[in-house]
């Protein structure tokens, strides 16, 4: 009972990460097209160039894979895949801010609310994207060909996206301080969102530097296909 509880617990840990990753890109997207679209100006003077969220993205992006190899264990159905659990999420959530809300499908990923109605309704929304992400492979047997294809290219250049990673991780770390001191000194600054926003960085950067010292990326390894086939 232990190790089953053990096991559900590093999944749900897992799926916990996925999901930070989903937000933090979301939350610099948001901001982004504030920057781009709108002219705002970003946590100056700290932040030295606005452009730099853009090594967020990339920095939660490549944090995905250290955050679903956490959950790669035998954990067994809860009835269904996780991905079906994610999809119903998903539908449920569309469901809500469709009756709920005016958001578009863009808008929703790249606009910046207030309003506490369309937030939950994209928690949700991100909720049931890291369940589907958790076990994209197993939706279909073109996925699985896609992860492979992926992981195959990665086993490749191996070195170059651990040093990548390594490097653009220390950029994060000062975004994050630069970030956290300007809602520390700015006192309208400490809003929900930025305060959100500076624990998603904290998160994001803690996991992108436990896979770096974990070497994920060097220890990637994708079987050949005469390989497999052996078996």
């Amino acid at each position: 009972m232990t190790n089953a509880a053990l096991a559900y617990g590093q999944k749900l840990f897992s799926i916990a990460l996925v999901f930070n990753c989903l937000v933090t890109i979301v939350y610099a997207i948001g901001l982004l097209t504030g920057f781009y679209v709108e002219n705002w100006t970003l946590y100056q003077p700290y932040l030295l160039d606005e452009n730099l969220l853009w090594i967020i993205i990339i920095v939660a992006v490549m944090n995905l894979y250290p955050a679903m190899k956490i959950g790669r264990i035998r954990t067994g159905r809860l009835l269904f895949h996780h991905y079906v659990y994610g999809f119903i999420v998903l539908a449920l959530a569309a469901t809500f801010l469709f009756l709920f809300t005016s958001v578009s499908l863009v808008g929703l990923f790249m606009g910046n609310y207030t309003d506490i109605t369309i937030n939950v309704g994209r928690f949700f929304v991100l909720g049931g994207l890291a369940l589907i992400l958790d076990d994209f492979g197993d939706i279909s047997k073109v996925n699985k060909v896609l992860l492979d294809f992926l992981k195959a290219k990665a086993h490749v250049n191996s070195n170059v996206i651990h040093w990548v990673h390594l490097i653009i991780g220390f950029i994060s770390i000062y975004v994050l301080f630069a970030i956290g001191i300007w809602v520390a000194l700015t006192p309208s600054g400490a809003t929900p969102a930025n305060i959100i926003f500076v624990g998603n960085l904290v998160i994001t950067c803690l996991t992108a530097f436990w896979g770096i010292m974990r070497k994920m990326w060097l220890k990637i390894y994708h079987k050949h296909p005469s390989e497999v086939f052996d078996h």
